[in-house]
């Protein structure tokens, strides 16, 4: 049996790490993203229209992808716990966006092939 894989592996996002800015709070994992918000699985629930500053740790894996940290406002817009009962699924919309912050989240939708579209609450 040979050793090559047959199909290049993808690195997946879903281990890029959001925080809590305000405490530092590890509330989860990226699960989708737009340039309008961001899906994020964790073990840890938020109250929904609640306001957050959510820092994201954006992996440095690529040539032309800034290692960077980026730190946004957002809503939350809906939470969904899954069926295993032991992790949450929250909604957030950005509030505020700068084009720089655009162009990152382009281009960490263009290297992962991230959907666009977010569930409805």
């Amino acid at each position: 049996m040979s050793d090559q894989r047959k199909k290049t592996r993808k690195k997946l996002i879903a281990f890029t790490p959001v925080y809590d800015s305000k405490n530092e709070v590890l509330l989860g994992y990226v699960r989708n993203l737009s340039s309008l918000g961001i899906m994020v699985v964790g073990e840890r629930t938020v109250a929904t229209n609640g306001e957050k500053v959510l820092d994201i740790d954006f992996p440095n894996d690529s040539p032309g992808l800034p290692a960077t940290r980026i730190t946004i406002p957002a809503r939350v817009v809906w939470r969904k716990q899954d069926e295993s009962l032991r992790f949450f699924n929250i909604g957030f919309e950005f509030t505020q966006v700068t084009p720089e912050q655009a162009q990152v989240f382009q281009a960490i939708m263009d290297r992962y092939q991230f959907h666009q579209d977010m569930p409805a609450g």
